[in-house]
């Protein structure tokens, strides 16, 4: 059996159960010990949570894979921005080599410098970003580069529990919980009962189907769909509205490529739109771009997500266009909600 036969299986039995995650169920139970013994540590006081000099929002989620988790980051600083705060944003920065000391970037940083969703964020928002495995020295040395941060917005970390938190928010999508059960004979990081502990869940929705989560009734639930914002060149930055694209490439092969947690959702999402995709490449998340994956992959153009973008600018490949996507929620006051929760924190 090939890796690509593997991992389908693995999904699969992820969704559904089966033979392999009952195989796999002993390891899971290492994993449930593992995270009940490191809550108990913080709740109990033998470990202490570092508590930042200002209000933290954490985004993150207890599935394993894309969900939709970088945009909803990206929506909540510019939402935060336009209500007066200054935020930063810290974040693990896989795809980078990032050694023993935090780094600080702000701008356009190289994605191989700070990861690729850490470029992405600061590349759109245009606020500082500092990255580490440890998020509590990222969020330190983020203060100390910059001390007109107001407020720090964690891009995942909801288990990295070394960091306290003022605002939780998992972001979903249409698995829900999968089989229940922790890695690996599932695709859970942590109980499913974690869900009813954080202040709010954002449920993706896409073209394949909503999102379905049992109630949680102290907990403020949106939905949200990523639609195409733009489509812009790679090679020379041109830049177009969804319907300008479709109509100046009508009738031209069209593929997609997508080195992303769920590829599937990026070409489901582009055919929502409208688009005939010619042909589709699904590649690993955080996938390096050393050297060009695209020569097999018919189509005039290649749509590629933003966030394989900011990995692809050196590639020489004019048929590259960015898909930038912008999230919209069902719940028009979601934000408000989050603005005020903040504020508190910060007067406290």
């Amino acid at each position: 059996m090939n890796t690509g036969s593997l991992s389908s299986l693995l999904q699969r039995q992820w969704l559904q159960g089966g033979w392999l995650s009952d195989l796999l169920l002993p390891l899971s139970g290492l994993t449930a010990l593992a995270v009940a013994a490191k809550r108990i540590l913080y709740r109990r006081g033998w470990r202490c949570a570092w508590r930042a000099p200002v209000p933290v929002a954490v985004i993150g989620n207890v599935l394993v894979g894309g969900t939709g988790k970088t945009p909803v980051v990206m929506a909540a600083v510019q939402a935060l921005q336009a209500r007066g705060w200054r935020p930063g944003v810290i974040s693990r920065g896989y795809g980078a080599d990032i050694g023993p000391r935090p780094r600080v970037a702000r701008g356009r940083p190289p994605a191989s410098e700070v990861g690729d969703e850490p470029a992405l964020i600061a590349a759109v928002t245009g606020v500082p970003v500092a990255v580490h495995p440890r998020r509590a020295d990222a969020a330190r040395a983020l203060l100390q580069e910059w001390p007109e941060v107001d407020v720090i917005v964690a891009d995942d970390g909801l288990q990295h529990l070394a960091l306290a938190r003022d605002v939780e928010i998992v972001v979903q999508d249409r698995r829900g919980v999968g089989n229940g059960r922790l890695l690996p004979a599932g695709p859970l990081r942590e109980p499913p009962s974690r869900l009813a502990e954080v202040d709010a869940i954002v449920l993706r929705t896409d073209a394949a189907g909503p999102a379905t989560l049992p109630p949680q009734p102290s907990v403020r639930v949106t939905a949200m769909q990523l639609r195409p914002s733009a489509y812009v060149r790679l090679r020379d930055g041109r830049r177009l509205a969804p319907q300008a694209f479709l109509h100046a490439h009508a009738g031209l092969a069209i593929g997609a490529a997508a080195g992303i947690g769920r590829p599937d959702s990026f070409f489901d999402m582009l055919r929502a739109q409208g688009l005939e995709l010619a042909g589709t490449l699904a590649l690993p998340d955080h996938h390096a771009y050393r050297q060009s994956p695209f020569a097999g992959l018919p189509g005039d153009l290649v749509l590629i997500t933003a966030k394989d973008a900011v990995k692809c600018e050196g590639l020489d490949e004019a048929r590259l266009w960015a898909v930038e996507v912008e999230p919209v929620f069902s719940d028009a006051e979601f934000f408000d909600w989050l603005h005020g929760r903040l504020a508190r924190a910060r007067r406290r």
